[in-house]
């Protein structure tokens, strides 16, 4: 199956759980990602990989027009409900890849995509293109889960994450993020990592995760290696208890401007 159309499967049938999971909805990243954008009333702003749509109705009221792209039709259905909902006006919704996007070079004052990127398959070819797209003096905000640089935690954070969504690709580290985007010609302006909590059963139901799986979960975050426990830092109840489980993942908050 082409990685376009798992990506389609997997959040096409759980749409309307992102519209209503607290980490996407309400997370710190999305409001710290605004602040440091520095948004101005004139901006036309990108949004990719816009999900339900949560970071382009953050940023809309601050600029002039929000594109918001998606390449899954449920995802872009259920943003749409939601700008309807906010009464927001100056947001419109197209299907995109990420790693094409279907603008003319510099058509953009500002881009922004949040908590998708691990789902990209070529994150260089992601980078380049929101440089493209980017005028010069664009302003580029990038929000993502990330690995640290231990290969232990990162190869077990990744396949963690695998086994509970297959679309997922893999978690950069901060520095791999700050590489690509300085390669691209994009100036570092802020960095930053945030921790966020992750209730386990939260987590297995926004993929909707079988029952069996949703165990091999748990168990594989019960016995995980020092160096994942040191980067997850779960909490856990009696073995086996869901609902007392919980992890910690980190997101980097990255703003870099087009020379």
């Amino acid at each position: 199956m082409d990685h376009l159309d798992l990506v389609r499967r997997q959040f096409g049938a759980n749409a309307t759980n992102y519209a209503t999971s607290p980490v996407h909805a309400k997370g710190a990243s999305l409001a710290r990602l605004v602040d440091e954008l520095h948004p101005d009333p004139d901006w036309r702003v990108l949004d990719i990989a816009t999900a339900a749509g949560h970071t382009a109705f953050a940023v809309a009221p601050h600029v002039n027009e929000v594109i918001a792209t998606d390449v899954t039709p449920e995802m872009l259905a259920v943003a749409r409900t939601g700008a309807a909902e906010r009464a927001l006006t100056n947001i419109t919704f197209e299907p995109a890849d990420a790693e094409a996007l279907p603008f003319d070079a510099a058509s953009f004052d500002a881009a922004t995509c949040r908590i998708a990127p691990h789902h990209f398959p070529r994150p260089p070819r992601f980078v380049a293109e929101v440089a493209r797209v980017l005028r010069s003096g664009g302003v580029f905000g990038l929000v993502d889960n990330v690995v640290p640089d231990d290969l232990v935690a990162a190869r077990f954070a990744n396949d963690w994450e695998q086994r509970r969504d297959p679309s997922h690709v893999r978690c950069l580290s901060l520095d791999e993020w700050l590489a690509l985007l300085t390669a691209s010609g994009l100036a570092i302006r802020h960095a930053e990592l945030l921790a966020k909590r992750m209730a386990f059963v939260a987590w297995v139901d926004n993929m909707d995760v079988a029952p069996e799986l949703r165990a091999d979960l748990l168990h594989a975050l019960e016995t995980a290696p020092q160096p994942a426990t040191e980067f997850l830092r779960p909490e856990l109840g009696a073995p086996g208890d869901q609902d007392a489980a919980a992890f910690h993942l980190t997101e980097c908050i990255v703003v870099a401007v087009k020379g």
